[in-house]
């Protein structure tokens, strides 16, 4: 930092009230930089780093990686990679330990028969499903952040990965296989399914290794409740063959939904009565269990496990009455038992299924960070969203090794797991024993479960995405534009497909973002008296106004998209349109006098960012505002993007601006800080002159006053934004 020379001192703010000031307000001290070195250390940013090229802080930033490889290093990475090196030493055994064991083991139980409906849903044997609720959530145990998230199958990517592998393995027009046909379409339609886990998984890893994590946002709260809504009527419908008996084809893309109603009802009058018998009975068993848990959560010890109790039900009923020769019941059949053999999915298909990738990993992210961030909320603790994109991609990629389909963090197993008494991560070990058993030993068990109860139990767990609609009346209060985007994404969810509807959805409500930015309004703010705050003139008409001075606040980002709102606001405020010059309008009261604008500062403190044609839209307003002899002032703004617009190529990078000089308005007696300790002007950071900054308006709007009738225009430069003052133009 070096200062001006010839700079005298400023009058220290203490001694305002010997100045001629016109609000008659107290200031406080200005904290300089000098006085903040002072009280808080005496660290200081050198302003070569400031300058550094990117290419020089890449390469700093390798060989920190590279340095990473040493034993300390490695250690700090395996403890962030790892999360369980982090919790386990820290694990109370004994108070969390039941708590964990009772969790676990019930959503093991409740992962048995979903995983084997959800399998259903996705157009692969049963047992896939149990594969799925087996391998990714052994991953995430070691991999995740959420404490109390529970991965598994999810009936939403079910539900998008049938339909893809519908698609690209459709069932052939006959319908009548035989057993070694219908080996060989199941094995396709597995490996499809892989392929998709192995492909959205692959993504899921690109995203962590470019850490856009960030990404999540993007899917708002009203598009992902929407979109799994949606969803949850595109389960129920597609499940009524199951229900009925019926042996239809599966309907894909955009009005599928209609489709599968039409195909419904012509064939109502084909339905089996002993299966719409089992559907009535396990329906009127599972609604009333779930209402159960709800209702009785805080009274009753652990959930009732209704889906397990209707499995075993309808298994003995079907064995005892043979419903399956008697009455043509479809069911499960006989479940392999141990693993599946490991081997790479058909990558043949991946570039086919690629398009339905970027979908799922969108979807499997979304849902899992969301849920995993509504629960660290709730008890206090982080969760890390690029490692759970590394938990979600690996848990993907591996498990298609095993042919499990994808997979993600599910609603209904999460609240049961919290429901039960889960407290980390620990009670999805206790999960993986349970689903273990059964593909070990308890496999047998299954063969006589009719598949209407599994389609049953696919309704059932949608329970919570359809009770979703009751919080539209809420959200009609609250934003009527988030309202609007859950409305257009479950339309389009439901009339064209979850894909296309996800993808409206987030196209849709990044427009609202930005009509929102284009419908912010200009603001003339006042000083209240007493007070070093600004607030909007139209609040209140007990605001201070320095007469000749407008203050203008833009709350908005200045971009392509709102610099034409922009300047339409300033010409209205300032009189510079075809209404004539210096006829400002103002939010003052009716009867006050209007005086002729001298001076305007815009408070720029609402501004993210400008782009390039934002900062030409200030420079054309400066322009204007010259010719119409209003001087122009900047406060509290971004430097990095307001000064994109002004460059002045006779002047070097690193060279100081050589305008840059002490005030010379006639009978103005203050100056910039000098080397004094009040301030000092940065030199050698910026390639082009931060020509408009100033970091506090209350001593902005103190040195107008000092300068009498004619101010010159100043400016704050340099990275503290600290009481550093510099004239933009001489005052000639």
């Amino acid at each position: 930092m070096t200062g001006l020379p010839g700079a005298r001192t400023c009058p220290c703010l203490g001694e305002a009230s010997d100045l001629k000031f016109p609000l008659g307000a107290k200031f406080r001290e200005p904290l300089t930089e000098a006085r903040f070195q002072q009280l808080f250390g005496d660290a200081e940013q050198e302003p070569e780093l400031l300058a550094e090229p990117r290419l020089s802080r890449l390469c700093r930033r390798w060989r920190r990686r590279a340095r990473a490889g040493s034993g300390p290093g490695a250690w700090r990475l395996l403890l962030a990679r790892l999360p369980p090196l982090r919790w386990l030493p820290h694990y109370r055994w004994r108070a969390w330990l039941l708590g964990d064991a009772v969790a676990g083991v019930t959503v093991g139980i409740v992962h048995v028969p979903q995983g084997m409906a959800f399998a259903l849903l996705t157009s692969v044997p049963p047992v896939f499903g149990l594969y799925t609720s087996f391998f990714p959530v052994l991953i995430y145990t070691l991999l995740g952040t959420g404490r109390h998230l529970s991965t598994g199958t999810f009936a939403v990517l079910s539900l998008m990965t049938g339909s893809a592998v519908e698609r690209l393995v459709p069932e052939p027009l006959g319908g009548n296989l035989s057993g070694i046909e219908r080996e060989q379409l199941d094995a396709q339609r597995v490996g499809a399914a892989a392929a998709l886990a192995f492909g959205s998984g692959a993504l899921m890893l690109g995203m962590f290794a470019l850490q856009l994590g960030v990404l999540s946002t993007f899917l708002s709260e009203p598009v992902v409740k929407a979109l799994t809504s949606g969803a949850a009527l595109h389960v129920l419908v597609s499940q009524l063959p199951s229900l009925l008996g019926l042996p239809l084809p599966r309907q894909i893309g955009c009005f599928a939904l209609f489709k599968t109603l039409a195909a419904v009802l012509t064939a109502l009058p084909r339905s089996s009565p002993a299966e719409l018998t089992i559907s009535a009975l396990s329906l009127a068993l599972l609604v009333p269990v779930k209402e159960l848990n709800v209702r009785f959560r805080d009274k009753l010890p652990t959930p009732i496990p209704g889906e397990i109790v209707m499995v075993l039900l309808a298994s003995v009923l079907c064995f005892t009455s043979s419903l399956d020769t008697r009455y043509n019941v479809q069911i499960v059949g006989l479940l392999p038992g141990g693993f599946p053999q490991l081997h790479l999915p058909n990558l043949a298909v991946l570039p086919r299924l690629l398009a339905d990738s970027l979908p799922v990993a969108l979807v499997t992210f979304a849902v899992s960070a969301s849920l995993a961030s509504i629960y660290a909320e709730k008890y206090s603790y982080t969760i890390d969203s690029n490692q759970e994109l590394l938990a979600h991609g690996v848990s993907n990629l591996i498990s298609s090794l095993f042919s499990c389909f994808p997979n993600s963090a599910t609603l209904a197993t999460t609240s049961l797991l919290v429901d039960a008494g889960g407290n980390t991560q620990l009670a999805g070990l206790f999960s993986c024993i349970v689903v273990l058993s059964v593909l070990l030993w308890l496999g047998p068990f299954f063969y006589y479960l009719p598949k209407a109860v599994l389609a049953c139990i696919n309704i059932s767990s949608m329970r919570q995405m359809f009770f979703q609609m009751r919080e539209l009346p809420q959200l009609w209060r609250i934003s009527r534009m988030d309202f609007a985007v859950w409305m257009v994404t479950w339309v389009a969810v439901v009339i064209l497909s979850v894909d296309l509807g996800l993808a409206i959805g987030v196209v849709f409500s990044m427009m609202t973002v930005v009509c929102r930015t284009q419908r912010v309004q200009c603001l003339a703010l006042g000083l209240a008296e007493g007070t070093e705050l600004y607030r909007p003139l139209r609040e209140s008409h007990k605001l201070l106004k320095v007469p000749g001075l407008c203050i203008l606040s833009y709350p908005s980002p200045l971009y392509f998209g709102t610099r034409g709102q922009f300047r339409r606001s300033l010409e209205w405020h300032l009189g510079l349109g075809e209404g004539g010059k210096g006829a400002p309008k103002t939010d003052s009261p009716p009867d006050a006098v209007a005086e002729p604008v001298r001076v305007v500062v815009l408070d720029c403190s609402g501004m993210a960012f400008a782009d390039a044609a934002g900062a030409r839209e200030v420079l054309q307003l400066a322009s204007r505002c010259r010719d119409a002899g209003i001087h122009l002032l900047l406060a509290q703004c971004n430097g990095e993007s307001l000064s994109a617009g002004d460059t002045d190529p006779g002047r070097t990078p690193g060279q100081s601006d050589p305008r840059t000089a002490v005030c010379q308005c006639p009978g103005c007696s203050c100056s910039c800080p000098g080397e004094t300790g009040e301030g000092a002007i940065a030199t050698g950071v910026k390639s082009r002159r931060c020509w408009a900054i100033a970091g506090h308006m209350s001593l902005l709007v103190q040195r107008l006053a000092q300068c009498g009738s004619d101010p010159v225009i100043w400016s704050v430069e340099g990275p503290s934004n600290m009481c550093v003052w510099s004239p933009l133009t001489s005052c000639n």
